[in-house]
């Protein structure tokens, strides 16, 4: 019988110790039969341990950490209990006095006894393995934390189990992460859970799900820009010609493997971040300088934050320019039915056309004898103006975009903005080839956010312009030359001009209000957030380094706003950006002056700046950009029934005054109608802007928002880290502007005053 017990121990099932098993009456007494059901249940989860284990095993491609703590399980605690079964049994056959007594008999509560020990973590071992068989056990970020929480069970038996267990899970994982950090790679196979995976765009990104919770967000996004920069084609280049050498491949993974079990947050991260700057100081300044960064983020901030104002202007010029020549091709069509775009198909090639003219018009601007603009020139090549989908693309839920404040909600009420109809009547984007390595700094995502902000920005400088433009119609606001004398042809004329005049005269009186109120707020958005922002993070961004001012003259904008535009004079500023990397520089010498931030920090940091500018132009706010979309819809029709309605009076004058008659033409009738439709659209533009004042009048109240305003929801953790940590700018709130367009006396709560 003791043989029967000590083989079921082993993991070999015996009819003795079974549930079911039955024994002839006075042969096992009661207290027996308890020892033996203890003997059984030991016997049947050792048993139900190695088919789970077994199983495990042969799933070759399921997660190697998994597979690992199953081995590790197998090899080191089954073996171990294994071993125990087998020194019982040699000490009763060797009649050890402690097992076997009188007559050689041997005590059954003896050697159950020895195995009570192992019930607790035999049984923990049994809901482990089925923890991992289970669906939401076979990725290694729930194992490592499941089994970092089991060490603080409170039994010391299992606590040491849990903590052999935790360092096989964690070295199994530190060799995947190690083959990712020092060389780029992704395991293959058994890493379907490995937290980078590459998207369908061919870019890698990182899933949190799949990291155990001793990775912070930061760490993630350290590990994630290290293995994508390995994988980048000029680090590729430099690391096959041997300029990264073995010994600080040896270094970086001495410093992985010397991290203890279970790996604390803390040592870990700073692990990382040494990697990073090792990798940032040792390869990447040489192919990414610091001014190359510097110089890539103006010529955004310049012609896609509208700090060139004739870049602006110009397009927008153009723009209207080849959309009023299809109407006069269409014999205007667009205007007989009461439409301003919706009438007229636009083709790429002609919004490249019109991106090319203004480069034109913006070169003779210059002047025959002025320097060359090198950022133009860049701009000139790197730009693009492109019809863009109808559909916003699908944002990534599960990406870690490090450093973007921004939800998925936001990204996505940013990506389906309405502003990019209203230059042209489809939507158009502009956008930049963003030349390598910079794409190591600024991510597909940053270039969306600023091709969103410049969309918004020169819809509002559009509808400012065309109101403008209105006031150059000289004819249209006063007469001149006036009638002389008190004949009747003078007399009618200035009847005829009183009549008109009376008629335009809530037109001007709309449109200046409405002016009124685009300028305010452009101004406030350019003033108060773009450029007090941008100045915050260039100032942040050339820490430590000479800044100069540009060679081009300064543009109106940038008088008026007092900012300026310093550019790095480190000795890289005459670098080829595309050097070939065969040939690399020498590093610098240690004594000499290092750059201020890794292009880590500061990818990290200017998607925080650019997150902040959207939430402070009121981007990401629906109750806003909605009925800010709607009154500049109903601005550009008022634009053009007045110009409409001018273009009638020209043709009546000429019938009236020259004898010209349009046989095909109706003109009172046209003037009625295009009278009445002046009148509706005076009456939604007022309506609009007072719902665009009362919406920032919502916003003001709203407590959440102005303490994201205020950036009381930031991270201070994560901000004060580093010492060198970039933080957004203060800029003056909403209420501000409230506070100007108050002063014009149409708006808020003396709407009522218009009617």
């Amino acid at each position: 019988m003791l043989h029967e017990i000590l083989l079921s121990l082993s993991g070999h099932p015996s009819p003795l110790l079974q549930p079911d098993a039955t024994f002839p009456p006075g042969v096992v007494t009661p207290s027996e039969r308890q020892l033996l059901s203890a003997a059984a249940h030991l016997s049947q989860t050792h048993v139900k341990i190695i088919n789970a284990t077994r199983d495990i095993s042969r799933d070759t491609q399921g997660s190697i950490i998994v597979r690992a703590v199953s081995a590790a399980v197998e090899d080191v605690h089954l073996r171990a209990f294994r071993r125990k079964v087998i020194e019982v049994e040699a000490k009763i056959l060797n009649d050890d006095p402690s097992y076997v007594g009188a007559h050689n008999i041997v005590p059954l509560t003896a050697v159950v006894g020895e195995f009570s020990q192992w019930t607790r973590r035999m049984d923990w071992l049994l809901e482990l393995m089925q923890f991992m068989a289970n669906r939401e056990g076979r990725q290694a970020a729930q194992v490592i934390d499941h089994l970092r929480t089991e060490v603080q069970s409170g039994y010391r038996d299992i606590e040491e189990t849990a903590m052999s267990l935790v360092a096989v899970a964690e070295k199994a994982w530190l060799k995947q992460v190690s083959a990712w950090l020092l060389y780029g790679k992704l395991p293959n196979p058994g890493g379907h859970d490995f937290f980078v995976r590459m998207a369908d765009d061919g870019d890698f990104i990182a899933e949190k799900t799949m990291l155990p919770e001793f990775v912070t967000t930061k760490t993630v996004a350290s590990m994630l820009f290290i293995g994508k920069c390995l994988n980048h084609p000029k680090v590729k280049k430099m690391i096959d010609s041997g300029l990264r050498g073995l010994g600080q491949l040896s270094a970086q993974l001495r410093q992985l493997s010397s991290l203890a079990h279970p790996l604390d947050r803390a040592a870990f991260s700073r692990t990382i971040t040494a990697m990073r700057i090792d990798l940032s100081e040792t390869t990447l300044q040489n192919i990414l300088p610091l001014s190359k960064v510097a110089e890539m983020l103006q010529l955004l901030r310049q012609f896609f934050l509208l700090g060139r104002g004739e870049f602006a202007m110009a397009l927008i010029q153009e723009a209207d320019q080849r959309t009023l020549n299809r109407w006069q091709r269409a014999d205007n069509l667009a205007y007989e039915k009461g439409d301003t775009l919706k009438n007229i198909t636009v083709k790429d090639g002609e919004v490249a056309a019109v991106l090319a003219r203004t480069w034109a018009v913006l070169t003779s601007m210059q002047g025959a004898h002025a320097e060359e603009d090198e950022e133009q020139e860049l701009a000139r090549d790197l730009l693009r103006l492109h019809i863009g989908k109808t559909t916003a693309p699908a944002s990534r839920e599960t990406g870690v975009s490090p450093g973007m404040g921004l939800d998925v909600e936001a990204l996505q009420v940013m990506e389906q903005s309405p502003f990019r109809d209203l230059l042209f009547s489809a939507p158009v984007d502009l956008s930049i080839r963003l030349p390598s390595p910079l794409d190591m700094v600024l991510t597909s995502a940053d270039l969306r956010l600023y091709s969103c902000a410049n969309a918004y920005l020169l819809s509002m400088r559009r509808a400012h312009i065309r109101l403008t433009d209105l006031w150059k119609i000289s004819s249209l606001r006063r007469h001149h030359p006036a009638p002389k004398g008190a004949s009747q042809y003078a007399v009618e004329l200035r009847e005829r001009w009183s009549t008109r005049m009376t008629t335009m005269r809530s037109v001007w009186v709309t449109a200046s209000a409405a002016l009124f109120f685009l300028g305010e707020t452009e101004a406030y958005f350019q003033t108060e957030v773009v450029a007090v922002l941008w100045e915050g993070f260039l100032s942040w961004l050339l820490q430590g380094q000479q800044a100069s001012q540009p060679s081009r003259p300064p543009t109106g904008a940038t008088q008026e706003g007092g900012e300026g535009q310093p550019r790095d004079v480190s000795p890289d500023e005459d670098e080829d950006l595309w050097l070939d990397c065969s040939s690399p520089r020498p590093r610098p010498d240690a004594s000499g002056p290092k750059p201020t931030h890794d292009p880590q920090t500061i990818s990290t940091a200017h998607a925080r700046y650019l997150s902040t500018l959207a939430f402070r132009l009121l981007l990401t706010q629906p109750s806003f950009t909605v009925p800010l979309h709607s009154l500049l819809v109903h601005i550009d029709h008022l634009v053009t029934h007045t110009r409409r309605l001018h273009s009638i009076f020209t043709s009546i004058d000429l019938e009236t005054d020259a004898g010209v008659v349009d046989a095909f033409a109706d003109l009172p009738a046209e003037e009625a109608e295009v009278t009445a439709l002046l009148g509706g659209v005076e009456k939604r533009v007022k309506n609009g802007i007072g719902n665009v004042i009362g919406a920032l009048r919502d916003l003001e109240s709203d407590a959440a928002f102005m303490a994201r305003w205020e950036g009381e929801d930031l991270d201070g953790d994560e901000l004060d880290e580093e010492e060198r940590s970039y933080r957004p700018s203060r800029v003056g709130g909403i209420s501000r502007l409230l506070m100007k367009l108050d002063f014009g006396g149409w708006f808020g709560r003396q709407r009522q005053d218009w009617e």
